[in-house]
């Protein structure tokens, strides 16, 4: 081994022993910050769940009885009727240890199964509206995604099917078309989860795509 080939190699092991090193310490450092507002959670008084935002089912504005002859379907509008007498609140991206410092440690359970409806909710959104697609009630479609989408739902594939209805099953103008990606847009740059720059690029990719759009 010659003396540069020996030199790069201290230099790396050196190098890669400080990085780890920094790696470490930074972690240490978080998960000691994480315990410590865990800890201070615990102790938060309970506190008034009178303002959160309560998400209220439209059962007038959505097509109930359409395909209702289909088993998933059915499935689906009851699970919705059920929901429709709960509590339900869009927590998507709040950790427990926030939502216990923003509304005490006693809330932890009711709120918890609020959001559980939530996702319930979407879910049972995006397979329904997923099942009027593939039996071509596109208006009927879009209105459940288009109530999913004002909801926050942070489920991709609600708003990459939102955004097909648009392109190309509405027979929407251009300028319709463009209007309600906007809207789309404006929603989904509001989501706390991961899936938020995905959606976000794909609407883009979208606009971007203009010229090749064709809209009947």
């Amino acid at each position: 081994m010659n003396f540069l080939v020996l030199a790069t190699f201290i230099y790396f092991a050196i190098w890669m022993n400080y990085t780890l090193h920094r790696i470490a310490k930074k972690k240490k450092k978080l998960e000691k910050s994480y315990w410590e507002k865990e800890n201070m959670s615990n102790f938060v008084r309970k506190k008034s769940l009178d303002g959160l935002d309560y998400i209220s089912i439209p059962m007038e504005q959505l097509p109930f009885g359409v395909l209702s002859e289909k088993p998933e379907v059915t499935e689906c509008e009851t699970v919705l009727k059920e929901l429709s007498g709960e509590k339900i609140v869009n927590l998507t991206g709040i950790s427990n240890t926030d939502l216990k410092l923003m509304y005490g440690t006693a809330n932890i359970t009711p709120l918890s199964a609020y959001d559980q409806n939530y996702t319930t909710l979407v879910c049972t959104l995006q397979k329904w509206a997923m099942a009027l697609y593939n039996a071509a009630h596109y208006k009927e479609a879009a209105a459940v995604l288009e109530f999913a989408v004002s909801t926050g739902t942070d489920i991709e594939a609600s708003y990459r099917l939102l955004a097909k209805l648009y392109q190309s099953r509405l027979s929407l103008s251009e300028e319709e078309f463009h209007n309600r990606i906007q809207s789309m847009t404006e929603t989904a740059d509001k989501l706390r989860s991961l899936s938020k720059p995905h959606i976000l690029q794909y609407l883009q990719d979208l606009v971007e795509e203009e010229g090749q759009i064709s809209f009947k």
